[in-house]
């Protein structure tokens, strides 16, 4: 797909966009070069930590769900962090008019600066807020206007799920460490 073509799926609900995400979520980005090379760092770090944690709350017998959710986190920061790796080095530039081919001489960023596929498009909701409302009365409005990946769904699943059920995911674990102290 060429950057910025979208494919409707069920209707205007439901779509593939492709969009190269040059920063974090939302595409929010910082620094330009270094920038990226610091979010890249950050993300390595994340994933290592999340490797050696993940083995961590296994042996430590942790709820099933919350090693389950600890796993998702994982492997979404994973699957970004292979973007930014290596997805510059395998691809050439996407544009609007031009499908990017796989395995160029050259690809069109170094090691480390790679940009991160997003795909998924669902804007549910289209309108304008009201025109009473300060300061953004009358402005455009989509509701669900993000477009992310597969890893950013699995990172938000893991942690929502972990807000929401907290109570449930740690007080198992606190009570057998209690009876372990005791």
């Amino acid at each position: 797909m060429a950057l910025d073509h979208s494919i409707h799926l069920m209707g205007r609900y439901s779509q593939l966009y492709f969009v190269e995400n040059e920063g974090m979520a939302t595409g929010l980005q910082f620094g330009g070069s270094w920038g990226k090379l610091f979010l890249t760092l950050f993300r390595l770090i994340a994933v290592l930590f999340g490797g050696f944690y993940i083995q961590r709350i296994i042996k430590k017998n942790y709820h099933p769900h919350f090693i389950v959710c600890a796993a998702l986190i994982f492997a979404g920061a994973l699957g970004n962090l292979i973007d930014s790796l290596f997805y510059g080095l395998i691809f050439e530039e996407s544009t609007y008019n031009h499908v990017a081919h796989i395995f160029p001489a050259h690809g069109y960023t170094t090691f480390l600066h790679g940009r991160v596929v997003d795909m998924f498009y669902f804007p549910l909701i289209h309108t304008h807020f009201p025109g009473w409302l300060p300061f953004i009365g009358g402005k455009e409005f989509t509701f669900f206007d993000d477009i992310f990946n597969i890893a950013d769904a699995a990172i938000c699943v893991g942690v929502i799920y972990i807000i929401v059920f907290q109570r449930k995911l740690f007080r198992r674990h606190s009570s057998q460490q209690d009876a372990a102290m005791g």
